[in-house]
């Protein structure tokens, strides 16, 4: 999957084709429920190549056809390095800061925190689309970015961070 997607050769375009959407939401099917097994090549070619709002719409599909999310079969069907990849991939198609939102949260959710990836996400998306991911945040976890940040760092760390996070979402 990663070779995949570092080829770069996902589809940039952005007309959406209604019966090669049927076909692909059926692939993945046949390809995971319907399939002792799973087909892993097929997942990792619709998920590395189509455009984005083409697997949007293949995943709406999907859900019509088998009855479950894709991430519901993703879970089901695959496991371990894969499964987490093709989860990052599905999640970040579906809504970048959605799934960057998640990402920070579970870097300082419980004992501990991943230094790495909290620093990774909010350096890097501080100027592109950190607002949205701070809103995402507050949706999805009943607390702001800013206060979770406060509350699980400390020193000069905690206060480039709260800088680069912009403030409270109240």
């Amino acid at each position: 999957m990663l070779v995949v997607l570092l080829q770069a050769n996902r589809d940039p375009d952005t007309a959406i084709d209604d019966a090669q959407v049927e076909l692909d939401a059926q692939a993945l099917f046949q390809a995971g429920e319907l399939k002792w097994g799973t087909d892993e090549e097929k997942f990792i070619t619709i998920l590395g190549t189509r455009s984005v709002s083409h697997l949007r719409r293949v995943f709406d599909k999907y859900m019509t056809i088998s009855g479950f999310q894709i991430e519901e079969t993703i879970d089901r069907e695959t496991s371990g390095n894969l499964e987490n990849l093709l989860l990052a991939v599905v999640k970040s198609i579906r809504s970048i800061p959605a799934y960057l939102a998640e990402t920070l949260y579970y870097a300082m959710k419980g004992a501990g925190t991943d230094d790495h990836t909290l620093i990774r996400v909010i350096v890097s998306r501080s100027e592109i689309d950190l607002f949205n991911i701070r809103k995402e945040f507050r949706k999805n976890f009943a607390t702001s970015l800013y206060s979770m940040i406060k509350g699980d760092t400390s020193g000069d760390y905690k206060k480039a961070l709260l800088l680069l996070c912009g403030g409270e979402d109240d």
